[in-house]
């Protein structure tokens, strides 16, 4: 798994794939994007199934801020043979922050512009103006 950032020039926005790997998916049919920016929605982020079993879906988000996420799997079978959900971390996420309302961990995207990223836009901006 993993999250691949992308930031707009004016250093406002910035879009991130989410992804949920073979391995991860774990057979599941469907997956979805869970977090704080959606208000924990568990339907309204759907992920795209690729051929190989895993999962991605690409979002938008402000920058300079941080936000909490899982990954909610659904209809696969179980170790028991049961049609289960399942929700899990990216294994790969920015940080992780204990969550508030169940015994477990919550993955972190950090959309901090970098100051590389900040440089580049000033630099980019002057030679515009000339």
């Amino acid at each position: 798994m993993s999250l691949k950032k992308t930031f707009s020039a004016d250093g406002k926005k910035c879009t991130v794939v989410f992804n949920v790997n073979v391995n991860a998916a774990a057979g599941a049919q469907k997956a979805y994007l869970v977090g704080e920016f959606n208000s924990w929605n568990e339907s309204s982020i759907p992920m795209k199934k690729n051929p190989d079993g895993s999962f991605s879906v690409r979002k938008q988000l402000e920058t300079n801020k941080e936000y909490q996420f899982r990954y909610l799997l659904e209809d696969f079978t179980d170790c028991g043979g049961n049609n289960s959900r399942l929700w899990i971390n990216d294994w790969k996420a920015d940080k992780y922050i204990r969550s508030e309302l169940a015994n477990d961990d919550n993955s972190v995207v950090d959309t901090t512009v970098p100051a590389e990223t900040k440089t580049v836009s000033k630099k980019t901006q002057k030679s515009k103006k000339n």
